[in-house]
């Protein structure tokens, strides 16, 4: 591996930033309840439209950046795709490269990669900065110098499973999952100690044997049933719960591990689709709630889990956010996991809604929108990319609203028989997925009240896997479009007030930071390269919008 030094300062830098202005985004969602809320004042709806590149640094890769920085001191961390290739540790308020760390990745890794080559970030803690790999390893560097503290491998990466995104922290542990919901991986979350890498505890997200809820599959299938955690988690330190979204069931096909038919019976495929609630100290689960009971959609419940006090009929509610793929958005109390709310954020068949006192989907009657086993099941909405994938939206408490980037498509789906394969695809299906959804678009920027579940603005898009949101304290949004144009909007009306071309796609979600009180925004652009392919003629658009690319900006007034 390789360890450049550009600054021999840079030890006494780190610290030289004032405590407030240090802990301006700390951690991936700014927050470990991933609101990508800032606090930051000096940027506003008056004068965003002054807003420049202050500057910009080349990440080293082209293709999926999906990375948010983070900031410690006066320094942003930031990471590049395939691998990472690059770890960067810059001056935040020049961007000089203070040091930068390349991992040596194996040959054919991208192989066991399902949707792409992709880095979501790093985290910090104590001195040390942690980065998942894709070769299922964790490492720690010393966030003054960037050499290498620890290497830990999390799990086999060649059974398809590679590490894309950010380990939490709890506490004196780091805990991360892995990929491989596709290659019918038996997921699991792991917590590993910060100081010196040493697995601390290891939780199955899918029971098999004598355990818990092992009964929920047929056989002995639980052993290839996927549930991977591969996307960023979440932390109240008060409830002392960290809480993970897990993968589709593995294989697609639903007959394999259980009914076929939207009969399920006892076969949910637990933890599969679910919100998981962990004890960090333990690893024992203390609740979950499933989303898609025996998925059969690839719908997942992955994405990010937005933790947030709200007041619902007077009370104040300890809740947890998340707009899931499968077209719902739910509002659940954090502390135990009951069901508060769910309506749908997007247009949306496969289900007419969700029960409020099981919990359960209707699902749409007579098994029409369910695939089966050489049943095609027709027009599906929305298509399993979701109603939002995993680009991450973001909360505002002043507005009280919700930002989501959405897709509005479609799909036809049919099961088929297939034999599983170490280290390959295990999906057990043909589908159709380049079907737009109604209404002429193909996704947006949605506003959205979670209180009382309906939209308050919507910004349409005719294409669809738009960037993440970030929200200020002043009234803006800021997000990026797959074309590269990124954009601040009135947080209250959508309104744009500002935009700037990228050069390529932007999926990442930027930040905002203030130092010695000038107020900055970053973002990564670098357009998606895997997911397009699926998707047909939509896929070609998207592959059009722009050209790959791997930079990052960061832009502040003049």
């Amino acid at each position: 591996m390789k360890l450049l030094m550009k600054s021999v300062a840079f030890a006494a830098a780190l610290g030289a930033a004032t405590l407030a202005s240090a802990q301006s985004w700390p951690v991936y969602g700014g927050d470990t309840g991933n609101q990508r809320y800032s606090q930051g004042n000096q940027i506003t709806p008056a004068n965003v439209s002054k807003l420049n590149v202050k500057w910009a640094l080349q990440l080293g890769s082209n293709r999926s950046q999906e990375s948010s920085p983070i900031l410690v001191g006066d320094t942003l961390y930031v990471t590049s795709s395939f691998g990472p290739k690059n770890v960067f540790a810059v001056n935040a308020k020049t961007g000089e490269v203070r040091w930068k760390w390349s991992p040596e990745m194996p040959k054919g890794v991208e192989q066991y990669a399902c949707c792409d080559v992709n880095s979501r970030g790093v985290s910090y803690s104590e001195g040390k900065i942690f980065v998942g790999r894709l070769d299922a390893k964790v490492t720690a560097l010393d966030a003054k110098t960037g050499k290498e503290v620890w290497t830990s491998t999390v799990v086999d990466y060649t059974q398809g499973s590679v590490i894309t995104s950010p380990p939490t922290i709890a506490k004196n542990v780091l805990i991360t999952g892995f990929g491989g919901g596709e290659y019918g991986v038996r997921g699991a979350l792991v917590a590993l100690d910060q100081a010196t890498g040493k697995e601390v505890w290891r939780t199955h997200t899918v029971p098999v044997g004598n355990e818990k809820n092992a009964d929920t599959w047929k056989g002995d299938t639980g052993k290839t049933g996927g549930g991977a955690a591969w996307n960023v988690g979440s932390y109240d330190a008060k409830l002392n719960l960290v809480y993970y979204g897990t993968s589709n069931p593995g294989p697609w096909t639903a007959i394999v591990r259980g009914n076929d038919s939207s009969d399920i019976g006892k076969f949910t495929n637990l933890y599969t689709a679910s919100v998981i609630a962990l004890n960090p100290d333990t690893g024992n689960i203390v609740w979950h709630y499933q989303f898609t009971p025996h998925d059969a959609w690839d719908y997942d419940g992955v994405n990010e889990l937005v933790l947030a006090d709200l007041t619902i009929d007077g009370k104040q509610v300890p809740a947890l956010m998340q707009a899931n793929r499968n077209g719902f958005f739910y509002v659940i109390d954090r502390s135990n996991g009951k069901l508060i709310s769910a309506k749908n954020f997007v247009p949306t068949n496969w289900a007419t809604g969700i029960d409020l006192k099981t919990g359960m989907p209707i699902e749409a009657a007579n098994n029409e929108k369910r695939p089966r086993l050489k049943k095609w099941a027709k027009d599906i909405c929305p298509n399993l990319v979701g109603g939002k994938n995993w680009m991450p939206m973001s909360y505002n408490p002043d507005t009280g609203l919700v930002y989501i980037p959405t897709n509005n498509l479609c799909m036809d789906l049919e099961g088929v028989q297939e034999e599983y394969k170490r280290g390959q695809f295990f999906l057990g299906v043909n589908f159709d997925l380049d079907k737009p959804g109604p209404g002429g678009y193909l996704g947006g920027l949605k506003a959205w009240n979670p209180v009382t579940q309906k939209e308050a603005w919507f910004n349409k898009d005719d294409l669809p896997f738009n960037g993440g949101t970030m929200t200020t304290t002043t009234g803006l949004v800021f997000a990026g479009d797959i074309k590269g144009m990124f954009r601040a909007m009135d947080a209250k009306t959508g309104k744009e007030l500002w935009k700037f071309n990228a050069g390529s796609g932007i999926s990442a979600a930027p930040i905002s930071y203030t130092l010695d009180g000038k107020q900055y925004i970053a973002v990564t652009s670098g357009r998606t390269q895997s997911m397009p392919a699926f998707f047909g003629k939509i896929g070609e658009k998207m592959i059009a919008a722009s050209p790959e690319g791997g930079t990052l900006y960061v832009f502040s007034l003049n």
